[in-house]
This record gives structure tokens, C-alpha cells and sequence, in this order.
């Protein structure tokens, strides 16, 4: 006996009934077939009186657990001083405001991969939990933060001495030596587009 097809030639109930169960299970479905992706923003700011100059920007949802992600991450000392200029200082891991991120430039940004959300996330631990003092201006500030988050996703992250101290310099060599990495994965270029303006 050949079953009935579900649509409009479909008379009987039962077959009717069926279909509309099988029609409302599969759009309950749609969400979750939807694959929910985080996105990783690279940002710098020119040096001003306020910290991070360079960080990253998270945002989407974890498509394992569907929890919404909307977060920042950068490393700059506790504390601005004379001091930072001397040697090293406690440091610290701090998100920037909205208006922070506003007001900075963003190089470029991509989707990550559930296994790149993890090794992201592990980086910034690694750096939330650094030995104080844990900030030092030429060794282990914001740019050699970013720079091992870049490093944790497989990107080519050298940190030339001449570059550590400016975060925008730094991230237009990073953008310049992934570009093709970069391309491949879908990134927009959000920085060469606003400059092109």
C-alpha cells in the first residue's frame, strides 16, 4: 500500500494530522538547525588618557549551549601612573565601555568556531590569571594581549619591538599578514573600508 503524500490531495485526517505534526516539529527545529555563531572584533585606539588601546570585541551566541555573548576584553595596568614607565605593575584583564568601543577602530572581525571560542577564552584566562605584577609597558601590555589572542586562533601574531607600543600600527600588520587567512574565513575588513571613506 502506497502512503499518502501530505499536501492538498491528502483527504484523510489521520494523513492530514500527520503531516501537520511533522510540518510543527520541523519549524520547532528551525532554531536550532540555525547554526548561532560568536564573532571576534579586533579594535585599537591611538594613545589617550584611557586603557585598553588594543582589544577584542565577542559577540553572538554559543550555538552549544545558545547562550548570548557580548563581551570585550583587554589588558592594561590598574592603575595609570609614572609608574607604568618604570617597570612592571599590576595588570588586569577589563572589558571597554559601549561608548569605548565606539569611539576606537575596528581592523577586522570573523566568525569563530565552537573549538576557537574555547582557545579564545582560554587566553584570556591565561591572562586573567598572570602573577602580579603583570602589566609591563614593553613586555606584556595590551598589545601582546591581542597578539596572543591572535596567536591562540592560528594566525601569524609576531610582535616586532617598534609595533608594542602602537596598538593601530600593530593591527594593520596583523591584518596585512593574515589577509589571505582572513579573507578565506569570510572576515570584513572593517578598518580598509572606514579609511577608503
Amino acid at each position: 500500500m502506497k502512503p499518502r503524500a501530505c499536501g492538498p490531495a491528502s483527504r484523510s485526517w489521520s494523513n492530514v494530522g500527520v503531516c501537520r505534526l511533522v510540518l510543527g516539529l520541523l519549524l520547532l527545529a528551525l532554531p536550532s538547525l540555525a547554526p548561532a555563531a560568536v564573532e571576534i572584533s579586533f579594535y585599537s585606539r591611538e594613545w589617550r588618557n584611557t586603557f585598553p588601546h588594543a582589544f577584542i570585541v565577542l559577540r553572538g551566541a554559543d550555538d552549544r549551549t545558545g547562550e548570548r555573548i557580548d563581551a570585550s576584553y583587554g589588558f592594561t595596568a590598574t592603575r595609570v601612573s609614572p609608574a607604568i614607565l618604570l617597570g612592571s605593575v599590576r595588570g588586569e584583564v577589563m572589558p571597554s565601555k559601549p561608548d569605548y568601543i565606539a569611539g576606537s577602530d575596528e581592523h577586522f572581525r570573523f566568525s569563530l568556531s565552537d573549538e576557537e571560542l574555547d582557545s579564545v577564552l582560554a587566553a584570556v584566562a591565561r591572562w586573567q590569571a598572570l602573577p602580579q605584577p603583570s602589566y609591563n609597558l614593553n613586555r606584556q601590555n595590551c598589545v601582546f594581549f591581542v597578539a596572543d589572542i591572535a596567536a591562540a586562533l592560528k594566525m601569524r601574531a609576531e610582535t616586532p619591538k617598534p609595533l608594542m607600543k602602537k596598538p593601530r600600527s600593530f593591527l594593520e600588520l596583523l591584518t596585512k599578514e593574515n589577509r589571505e587567512w582572513l579573507a578565506a574565513r569570510g572576515a570584513n575588513f572593517t578598518r580598509a573600508v572606514a579609511a577608503a571613506r
